[in-house]
């Protein structure tokens, strides 16, 4: 049971990056052009973080690691906004399949959200799985809910799985568990109340009131966005009350507010004393951007299975090869009987 080495691309707070590390993972080294979500994650992790362009990064500086990790950017791809094919955001994926190509680990790990399969018809999703598979990997992908890893959350997202050729992967899905979902009760237990300054409190827009806002303690909370303004409301508020079609108020007899940014990030699965750095906005930003920790932990784990299995057998083989060098040159060195005569009678 070794330490598997990662390198993050996007990293962004690194709620991968974290569920890797707890599964057995080390990221040795990050980058994302956001300085306060690079802050946040230098305050955490033990990865050299660089800050800044990935595309004017010095390929030569990033480390060779076992495994290579990338939320590329994913505004352009979303349901919940503008969806254009040569969104400038679409292509910095292209800058992880160079990085790949270039640094072949045993396995890279996309992640990405839900709209990526449906853009362009599903012409985006193919011609991104076969730029991978041309730098010698065999590709999944697959559209799982956070929900169902133990995140209080409904968060569709699609993860991408490329193994090296060499490692003979054939055929991957993440296993969905049974009987793991986990509720906003149990998830901000013991969180006291926030101080008004850790609540975003931007005025709500007709698109917010479009629709319902609020779930209640015992369910699990909508998607946590990156926009503050558009984060949900805390299941503490009273219920909203449907007026019409497309239109919602807010209910009476409490106090109506959004999450709060720590709460936000305890839905995300972040530990609850981990400090996130810049203003608020920037925040909730980071937090919305990232990928759920304990999602990440149970994909790296089951990752991290594989690879170990795999080096057990490599290395098992090895030693199975030594002792059989070993046998045969001592059976070589063994003075041989067959020269020896039958004495006469």
């Amino acid at each position: 049971m070794r330490e598997f080495t990662a390198v993050s691309l996007f990293c962004g707070a690194g709620g991968l990056d974290m569920g890797f590390d707890r599964a057995g993972f080390r990221t040795i080294w990050a980058n994302d052009f956001d300085k306060d979500a690079c802050k946040t994650h230098q305050n955490w992790s033990r990865a050299k973080v660089v800050c800044g362009d990935i595309g004017k990064v010095d390929i030569s500086q990033i480390p060779d690691s076992d495994i290579i990790l990338g939320g590329f950017p994913c505004q352009g791809f979303s349901l919940s906004g503008p969806r254009k094919i040569d969104d400038s955001r679409n292509v910095l994926y292209k800058h992880y399949v160079r990085i790949v190509k270039e640094k072949k680990p045993l396995i890279f790990v996309g992640e990405n959200v839900k709209g990526l399969l449906t853009m362009g018809e599903g012409k985006i999703i193919e011609a991104i799985i076969a730029e991978f598979s041309e730098c010698g990997y065999d590709v999944f992908y697959q559209l799982i809910n956070a929900k169902d890893f133990g995140v209080p959350q409904d968060r569709e997202r699609i993860i991408i799985c490329g193994f090296r050729k060499d490692l003979n992967i054939k055929r991957f899905e993440i296993p969905v568990p049974n009987n793991m979902r986990t509720t906003m009760r149990e998830a901000l237990a013991g969180m006291p109340e926030p101080d008004a300054c850790d609540v975003c409190s931007a005025p709500y827009s007709s698109r917010y009131m479009s629709r319902n806002r609020k779930r209640n303690w015992d369910d699990v909370s909508y998607t946590i966005p990156a926009m503050a303004k558009q984060v949900t409301l805390y299941p503490g508020s009273p219920d909203m009350v449907k007026l019409g079609t497309d239109l919602w108020e807010f209910g009476k007899g409490g106090e109506t507010r959004r999450f709060s940014w720590r709460e936000a990030a305890a839905i995300q699965t972040f530990p609850k004393d981990l400090e996130f750095y810049g203003d608020l906005t920037s925040k909730y930003k980071q937090i919305g951007n990232a990928v759920p920790v304990k999602l990440a932990e149970y994909v790296a784990t089951h990752l991290y299975a594989i690879l170990n299995i795999k080096e057990v057998s490599e290395q098992w083989q090895m030693e199975s090869k030594q002792q059989m060098e070993k046998l045969s040159n001592t059976l070589a060195l063994k003075p041989s009987t067959n020269h020896l005569k039958v004495a006469k009678m």
